[in-house]
């Protein structure tokens, strides 16, 4: 590689050099040595310079976006574990309208500066307080939103349920002691309850989409790059996701149109968009207004994806929710065809194959290299390339078990896993393209079951139990972060605890649609919700 020297470059010691190739079980010849105090000195200095200037980071210029009021909620504010911080943002001088007076509230793994970030996890060294806004934060601000808090977030965004954040337990808002889902737990709760008007999730394998099933509000995945995911902590670039979780279909275009966009800081998003990823809302509301309320739908072709549906753990109360869910799409005019794409039994296995290598050392090691975008280097990993004992017992259970198998793919396989993961998902991709070739859109319930009951943070319940109580949720879900796809979640009525029959849960039918063709979601989701109240709908009882 490249050097620069000068007469004053520093030179290591003999025995430092030495070490450094032990380390990675190297043994130099004398000559080597002594090149390498030149070299490695020569590149200590430039590292020295690097860490003292500077760093270039989006500040927030905070006359226009003042922030007020942060504090961490107590029992009457908190809202039951939905609130992980509170505080109030509004722009001074907006640059559009989109959002006028909506309020707001934002996933705890994204920078909102000033305010802490948790990202569902207690820190050895404290909580990390970031010094800038992600540029989703200043898009919603832009547009007139009004900030309310940050919104819990589950254990490291690694956790399908809503019981592993440090801030505690959220409480499912149909039914305390059920699960939110995660890991955007605390995002679905504050909308379904009305605490806000909108919030913004991450959606790494359901993470949005999950606790959108579980609590009963419309939750979208973007497609990949459309949303832009600088100053977010995520797990690795190839599946993050931001994206918007609202009541209705029409607020979830509205928020999207405001966050989409490249920012020419992220590399996941294409230069440019093509012209169906602009006035999502302008767009759906035309749709709305010139389409025949009878059926808005004439000339839609609607795929029920096969092997989404035939599933061991599927309730089957779920299941009739999504058959009338599909009953009625038909009879909003769509012509309703079965689909199979048989590598869909696969996809979720390769997405947990892929997580801990790329996305322990991107999400948890702050491994961050290889990609252009914003980078959080004022929490970036220190020397060791390992989680302590500490940072490693304040983990929930998903994050563990990914952090395990990490250092089971480091020792037995490397980063060839990794890699043929990636390989296999742009064949998931051809093959989801092929299928919506030929019809609009895929459709399949979000998750098989309806919300689970929290687990206590006090239980000794192990790593295994914990895990196994989510088995199969991600299954329709993680697919679709792995090839892009846009994918919503849309409740369409109520289904009993399997626990408990006298307790009434949501649950939800997943559409998914052609990348950077999200608008249709929006118009088959709309043309539903506007004809059909969900609430008033209930299978099994």
């Amino acid at each position: 590689m490249p050097i620069i020297l000068t007469e004053n470059s520093s030179r290591l010691e003999t025995q430092e050099v030495q070490n450094i190739a032990s380390s990675g079980g190297l043994q130099l010849k004398h000559s080597e040595v002594e090149d390498f105090r030149v070299l490695l000195g020569n590149f200590e200095d430039c590292v020295s310079k690097i860490l003292s200037a500077e760093d270039y980071l989006p500040y927030p210029d905070l006359k226009k976006y003042p922030r007020t009021d942060i504090h961490i909620p107590n029992t009457t504010d908190g809202e039951k574990g939905g609130w992980a911080t509170r505080c109030t943002i509004k722009c001074q001088e907006p640059i559009g309208s989109l959002l006028t007076g909506k309020t707001l509230a934002i996933k705890d793994n994204i920078a909102v500066a000033g305010v802490r970030c948790t990202n569902g996890v207690s820190s050895p060294e404290g909580d990390w307080v970031p010094a800038y806004d992600a540029t989703v934060v200043t898009r919603v601000l832009d547009q007139g939103a009004i900030i309310m808090g940050k919104s819990t977030c589950e254990n490291c965004c690694l956790e399908p349920g809503s019981d592993t954040s440090c801030i505690g337990e959220v409480q499912n808002p149909f039914a305390d002691g059920y699960s939110c889902g995660g890991s955007s737990s605390g995002s679905g709760r504050l909308v379904s309850i009305g605490a806000v008007d909108m919030a913004l999730g991450g959606d790494q394998g359901g993470s949005v989409r999950i606790p959108a099933s579980l609590c009963g509000i419309v939750g979208l995945k973007p497609t990949w790059g459309l949303v832009p995911y600088s100053g977010i902590l995520g797990l690795y670039p190839a599946i993050d996701h931001c994206g918007p979780m609202t009541r209705t279909v029409p607020d979830n275009a509205l928020l999207l149109e405001a966050l989409a966009g490249p920012d020419g800081m992220d590399s996941r998003q294409p230069a440019f968009l093509p012209p169906s990823c602009s006035n999502f809302s302008t767009t759906l509301d035309a749709f709305l207004a010139t389409s025949p309320l009878d059926r808005p739908l004439d000339g839609f072709k609607i795929g029920v994806l096969k092997e989404g549906r035939d599933l061991a753990w599927m309730d089957p109360n779920v299941s009739s929710a999504v058959s009338s869910a599909v009953s009625g799409l038909r009879q909003l005019g769509a012509t309703v065809v079965e689909v199979s794409v048989p590598i869909h039994t696969e996809a979720s296995a390769t997405f947990v194959a892929s997580i801990p290598f790329a996305g322990v050392r991107h999400g948890l090691l702050d491994d961050t290299a290889g990609c252009k975008q914003l980078y959080t280097s004022d929490r970036a990993a220190g020397p060791s390339p390992r989680l302590s004992q500490t940072a490693f017992d304040g983990l929930g259970a998903g994050a563990k078990d990914a952090y395990m198998r990490f250092l089971y793919a480091s020792t037995n396989h490397g980063a060839k896993i990794h890699a043929k993961c990636a390989n296999l998902f742009l064949k998931y991709a051809r093959a989801y393209d092929e299928a919506l070739a030929g019809v609009d859109v895929l459709v399949m319930p979000t998750v098989p079951r309806p919300a689970l009951r929290n687990v206590p943070q006090d239980s000794n319940m192990g790593v295994l139990e914990r895990l196994s109580i989510w088995n199969g949720m991600l299954h329709n879900t993680a697919p679709f972060d792995t090839t892009g796809h846009p994918a919503l979640s849309l409740p369409v009525g109520f289904v009993p605890a399997p626990e408990d029959p006298s307790v009434a849960l949501p649950t939800a039918v997943q559409i998914v649609s052609k990348r950077f063709a999200d608008v249709t979601c929006f118009k088959v989701a709309a043309a539903w919700e506007r004809k059909f109240d969900w609430k008033a709908m209930r299978f099994g009882f």
